[in-house]
């Protein structure tokens, strides 16, 4: 059995009035994050520290920006063909453990629901996924409540 690792980091800037997505879940708050999908940066890390693990490129080389075919889709679409492209060269996952870095709202209350969300689009049983959360402190643009980023890693393997 062959082992890689992972890592992925997305940021996106927070903007009044638009809808909060995290780990595929709605999340009630007076800011959103702006992006050409629905900018859900927790998803994006684990997209990116997956495709990395397998040496597929990052995410702008699968999803980009500037194709109008991703413009406000969702991203836990995004995950799905991710996983789909690991599975055809042979991968399965291991492990994802994540954190989402945001001063508000506090999200400790949302993270069963985002893990029972995505361990369901990655076909992995939910004790192989770990979401955490934390502020910083009011430091930096996530504690002045500018954006929010997410760090992922992940573990895949391929039976040889």
């Amino acid at each position: 059995m062959r082992f890689r690792t992972g890592i992925g980091f997305d940021v996106h800037q927070l903007k009044e009035g638009l809808p909060l997505w995290l780990g595929g879940v709605r999340i009630e708050h007076t800011h959103g994050l702006l992006g050409h999908s629905d900018a859900d940066v927790l998803i994006h890390a684990i997209c990116d520290a997956l495709l990395g693990a397998a040496a597929l490129g990052d995410i702008g080389q699968h999803f980009p920006d500037t194709d109008p075919a991703y413009k406000g889709i969702d991203s836990k679409k995004l995950l799905a063909n991710v996983c789909q492209l690991l599975s055809q060269k042979g991968y399965s996952i291991g492990n994802v453990d994540a954190i989402i870095c945001a001063q508000r709202p506090k999200l400790m209350p949302h993270i069963p629901a985002m893990r029972q969300t995505l361990a369901n689009v990655m076909g992995i049983d939910i004790d192989d996924l770990s979401i955490k959360a934390t502020t910083t402190e009011h430091l930096g643009f996530e504690g002045r409540e500018e954006g929010i980023s997410s760090y992922a890693s992940v573990l895949i393997y391929k039976n040889e």
